[in-house]
């Protein structure tokens, strides 16, 4: 999955969106293993972060950015494009604010292309909030992988 998203991150970068990952390919990158088909992001819900995520998806290739617009995306909680990858736009979602994870935010590295992924303590603040059967089994491995690291740093 992170293969077909290199260059959605990378135009993201060099459009400075501000965004964070969220859902289950977050709960992947923090160590739970699962499957999952789409890349779901919590955006900063202003006109100008949501003008450059727009430029950023023309610019890898997403056809689609170019059938909305600012204010359709900005109108709801959540856009869905869906060119050679599915990816979830959210202006919100339960149980996170934008400010807060993006404040708390991890930088991550796939064959040298930076992404952000919300902290472990959001997606878990965030999924439990969502409260469906997949996010609380996400909740539950996250914690259960935190308890499983070692206290000893000799140890890791």
């Amino acid at each position: 999955m992170l293969n077909r998203l290199r260059d959605v991150f990378a135009s993201f970068q060099k459009n400075d969106v501000r965004y964070v990952v969220i859902g289950g390919i977050a709960s992947v990158l923090h160590g739970v293993p699962r499957a999952t088909f789409g890349l779901d992001i919590l955006i900063e819900p202003t006109a100008e972060n949501v003008s450059r995520l727009l430029d950023a998806f023309t610019a890898a290739g997403f056809g689609t950015a170019q059938l909305t617009s600012v204010d359709e995306i900005l109108a709801n909680e959540i856009t869905i494009f869906k060119d050679f990858v599915r990816i979830d736009v959210q202006t919100s979602t339960p149980g996170l604010l934008f400010q807060n994870a993006w404040d708390r935010r991890v930088t991550m590295q796939y064959q040298g292309q930076i992404f952000y992924v919300a902290s472990r303590e959001d997606l878990i603040s965030s999924k439990r909030a969502a409260g469906r059967k997949v996010d609380l089994e996400d909740v539950r491995l996250l914690k259960l992988a935190d308890s499983e690291k070692p206290t000893d740093p000799s140890q890791s």
